[in-house]
């Protein structure tokens, strides 16, 4: 089985990189935002979506980055392969969550909502030259980074 996942990369005009770091069946993970792709949706579609459901902000997706071009196996289930999609993300209006300067800085409330779900997340941003796929947890993400920082010199 596959699963699509599409991640938006949110550059601002301070020259900053959105992460969202995350604590999910107890590991921690610092990832690019974005989500699964839901049955009759459409890729730029589901992005819109995510950065609404995790962040409460419309964004407009531009470009398109990546798509994964090798086998990737599941973090979370074994029988199933990832493929991950990447485009350009601009927000339409001011974020307004709050935002972190910490890794994995979770309030009260987050790990509440984490007892209850089994996981949480927060965002921050990342200053370009502190950026790079160090920055992130997972492998395609790293790929990612890698790529973004190579071809854009910001």
């Amino acid at each position: 089985m596959i699963t699509v996942r599409v991640y938006g990369i949110l550059i601002n005009e301070q020259r900053q990189v959105l992460v969202s770091d995350e604590f999910i069946r107890g590991n921690y993970y610092t990832k690019f935002p974005g989500g699964g792709l839901e049955v009759g949706e459409g890729t730029r579609d589901c992005l819109k979506r995510e950065f609404m459901e995790e962040m409460n902000l419309n964004v407009s997706v531009g470009e398109h980055i990546y798509t994964t071009d090798f086998f990737v196996e599941s973090a979370f289930d074994i029988a199933k392969q990832i493929l991950s999609i990447y485009y350009f993300a601009t927000p339409l209006e001011a974020i307004t969550v709050p935002l972190r300067t910490t890794p994995f800085d979770f309030d009260e409330q987050q790990m509440k909502v984490y007892s209850e779900i089994a996981q949480t997340e927060t965002f921050r941003f990342i200053d370009w030259d502190d950026f790079s796929a160090e920055s992130v947890t997972l492998p395609i993400d790293k790929i990612v980074a890698t790529w973004i920082k190579e071809k854009y010199t910001l």
